[in-house]
């Protein structure tokens, strides 16, 4: 909540990139791999405890994003909102909650990655991240501001993109949790989704629309279009944005099986039972042997 929005702005955007992308879901891939699978009592003594700093961060991450006049600082906290929804997704321990923790740790290193790649190109060319020095981007980068939008939609959760299949999960599972027994986290991390909204689209608004500054001239530089280079590593992007937003069980039906194993362990605890764990491979092998 301190030290990333300061590394992002520091690191360059390859390093931002690597950071959004896959360092910062090693933590709820530990509470996933490790935390809840070996130290089950905890786990849920823990949960309600673990869901409130999860909407705390979601809402926080989201306010302090809003205020923020430097683009990169900007993705940087959206970074801490949406790994709360991950965090409640996990905490919520119902294979819903579980199912979009998974996947909104996909969709989130594809939109803030993207979204740094962005800020990056953009920043390539003015040499400024400050929103105030922007303004009519879209009359002279246009393929550059139809990109940025579909991100920016696929980061907010629109339905029919990557990011809505996540939260919706995430907020569902949430919303039904018995070991959370309290609804009241779903209400406040859905205000999270209203607040994402406004942040990215004001940035949106605020640099791609209104007139052209001095005739197309920022910080003395001429704005290009993108070139083959940058719609390459952006393109394929995009694809999985669209494609996890129309037909997510492609994605989904590969961690199906983590999450049933791990919700069923936590619930067996928590009845007082004693979970006898089966691997994923073992269900997988029994699975061919019956012919399913």
């Amino acid at each position: 909540h301190t030290w990333l929005p300061d590394a992002h702005v520091q690191a360059p955007t390859a390093g931002s990139v690597i950071l959004a992308g896959v360092l910062l879901k090693m933590g709820t891939y530990g509470f996933i791999r490790f935390c809840l699978p070996l130290f089950p009592h905890a786990s849920i003594a823990s949960a309600p405890w673990m869901s409130v700093l999860a909407v705390v961060g979601i809402i926080y991450g989201g306010l302090v994003a809003m205020v923020q006049t430097d683009m990169k600082k900007l993705v940087a906290y959206s970074s801490v909102s949406h790994l709360g929804f991950v965090v409640l997704g996990i905490f919520s321990m119902t294979e819903e909650g579980m199912q979009g923790a998974i996947i909104q740790m996909v969709n989130h290193g594809l939109s803030t990655g993207a979204l740094f790649l962005i800020v990056g190109m953009i920043y390539d060319r003015a040499h400024t991240r400050q929103i105030a020095d922007f303004g009519g981007v879209a009359g002279v980068m246009p393929v550059f501001a139809a990109i940025f939008l579909i991100i920016s939609l696929s980061s907010i959760g629109l339905p029919g993109l990557n990011g809505f299949v996540g939260e919706f999960l995430i907020l569902l599972g949430s919303f039904n949790s018995a070991v959370l027994d309290a609804r009241g986290f779903a209400v406040v991390a859905a205000l999270g989704v209203v607040v994402a909204a406004v942040y990215l689209l004001w940035m949106y608004q605020r640099v791609m629309f209104g007139p052209v500054r001095d005739g197309g001239q920022y910080h003395g530089r001429t704005l290009a279009d993108l070139d083959s280079r940058e719609l390459a590593s952006l393109i394929p992007i995009i694809v999985f944005v669209v494609w996890i937003g129309i037909y997510p069980s492609t994605f989904l039906r590969q961690s199906v099986l983590l999450a049933k194993e791990v919700v069923e362990r936590v619930q067996t605890v928590r009845a007082g039972g004693v979970f006898r764990a089966e691997s994923t491979e073992t269900i997988q092998n029994s699975k061919v042997l019956n012919g399913k």
